[in-house]
């Protein structure tokens, strides 16, 4: 598939405009785990390592933020830099686009507001840590993440170790039958659960091979059934936590959400940073690895997608 025209909102930086021109597949990465999904210096320090993972497979690693009134594809190490280091960085997602961008703030793309972006410049695949789902106790709270209602209209490729274990796994599944999004597992029968490798529940179908899930994508899309299709990796087993043990350390840290009024947008990174402080540190590490094992997927995946034409 040929990339979308330039839209007038966009920035490419120059690596990744020579990658359009040369036709090279491009993988697009989300800002949020940069600026509020990891401490610094370990966020741009990953941010890095998993850029040139996806350059050694034979992709362009383009991550996206929205900088000075413009949406960026494609940072370079300065302004990952810019990202990493403390401050106030805001979270964007498909509501926050138009804020952030009229305003010329600084802005972090979620899993919802990368999707919209790589979109409009072309890029079919999207790696991502987790996708966003469910909350629990969402019956009561109706916290359910933007990330889903996108994967349901926005046609990227979205790789991932499963749905964070701090969510409704079962519900968030649900949710995306329910509005026709498929979900593809590699590498296992089951979903995953980001820290560790099993949520318990079956993907729609298991594609282990790069090629099959490049087929079964381009079919969905010459179709014409719009939307995303979610693709989910486990956690390498060697870096995956125990799960009853970030099941216990989830309720505490949600307990504990509770108790200080933290709601909304603010949730998920309250948890993760909880959940790191919990486990001395070890939940970093996990998140790293599933991210940097979710590149390599991805990479591979753009390369097929490319090979279809």
């Amino acid at each position: 598939m040929t990339p979308a025209s330039p839209h007038p909102w966009l920035t490419f930086s120059a690596p990744v405009a020579a990658a359009r021109a040369r036709g090279r597949p491009l993988v697009a990465l989300e800002s949020t785990i940069i600026a509020h999904g990891m401490p610094y210096p370990e966020n741009v320090r990953t941010a890095l390592e998993v850029q040139g993972l996806i350059r050694d497979l034979g992709a362009e690693p383009a991550t996206v933020a929205v900088m000075d009134g413009r949406i960026r594809i494609g940072l370079s190490d300065d302004e990952l830099e810019r990202l990493g280091r403390p401050g106030e960085v805001a979270k964007v997602s498909r509501r926050d686009l138009p804020a952030v961008l009229a305003g010329g703030g600084l802005g972090a793309t979620t899993v919802a507001g990368t999707m919209i972006c790589a979109a409009l410049a072309g890029i079919e695949v999207f790696v991502t840590g987790g996708i966003g789902g469910v909350h629990r106790g969402a019956a009561h709270s109706f916290d359910i993440s933007a990330d889903l209602q996108e994967l349901a209209r926005t046609s990227v490729a979205v790789v991932c170790a499963g749905a964070k274990s701090i969510l409704d796994i079962g519900l968030t599944l649900e949710y995306l039958e329910t509005h026709g999004v498929p979900v593809l597992s590699c590498g296992q029968d089951n979903f995953a659960a980001f820290y560790t490798r099993d949520s318990g529940f079956r993907a729609d179908y298991r594609l282990d091979d790069a090629a099959a899930q490049a087929r079964f994508i381009r079919t969905k899309w010459r179709l014409g059934l719009a939307g995303g299709v979610v693709l989910s990796t486990p956690v390498p087993a060697e870096a995956a936590m125990p799960e009853d043990e970030i099941d216990a350390l989830t309720r505490q840290a949600l307990r504990e959400a509770d108790e200080q009024g933290v709601h909304g947008k603010a949730v998920t990174p309250f948890l993760l940073s909880r959940i790191k402080a919990l486990t001395g540190g070890r939940s970093l590490a996990t998140n790293i690895a599933l991210v940097r094992h979710n590149a390599e997927v991805g990479a591979r995946l753009a390369v097929a997608l490319a090979a279809t034409g």
